[in-house]
């Protein structure tokens, strides 16, 4: 197995790498750029992110050998973009906003090997149920929406508010497994040696 460095420092990131069997990868957390032209469509904007941190990572690493794996993840409702809540009123905005709706979680993935790069994109449609205002108030006194896109994590106690996902679980955490494996095969990473 070649030495694996993940460029980023979400944990839960690193747990997904853990659950597929990588175990003994390094982390890293360059510093990219991570502005961007808003006349680029959601995918642009994560697929370019996610190259600039594998990038960033690449200049910090002198081992052709070294598989890199960089990440993005967004969450998007009509095509605007959710970040992370500034102020717990603005998270407040963001849940009535995904409440009884659809909105779209995209990662753009970057893979990095002898500075060969791939980038792929995944999106998954969320569907929360309505929400009440007594709900969302309650959510956010968790503290959890405070450093999440969208403000929200599916893995947490916004699991009760998610109706349906289609497309890929995990991309919903940060890191689209299935698309990952695909990406790691091109590199000769055999993740059931």
């Amino acid at each position: 197995m070649p030495r694996v460095i993940l460029a980023s420092q979400s944990p839960r990131r690193r747990q997904l790498l853990g659950q597929i069997g990588l175990q003994n990868f390094e982390v890293l957390s360059p510093a990219a750029d991570e502005t961007y032209d808003r006349a680029l469509t959601p995918d642009e904007i994560v697929a370019e992110l996610s190259r600039r941190k594998a990038e960033a990572a690449a200049a910090l690493v002198d081992d052709a050998n070294a598989v890199i794996i960089a990440a993005d993840t967004m969450v998007f409702l009509d095509d605007l973009r959710l970040g992370k809540p500034r102020s717990e009123d603005e998270a407040f905005r963001m849940l009535s906003a995904l409440s009884g709706r659809t909105h779209q979680v995209r990662t753009g993935v970057t893979v990095v090997r002898g500075g060969q790069f791939v980038t792929r994109v995944e999106t998954s449609d969320v569907t929360f149920r309505p929400l009440t205002a007594g709900e969302i108030r309650a959510y956010i006194r968790t503290g959890d929406p405070m450093d999440k896109a969208g403000a929200y994590g599916v893995q947490g106690k916004a699991a009760l508010f998610v109706e349906g996902i289609r497309g890929d679980y995990f991309n919903v955490m940060g890191l689209p497994l299935c698309l990952l494996g695909r990406m790691l095969e091109q590199f000769q990473v055999d993740l059931f040696a």
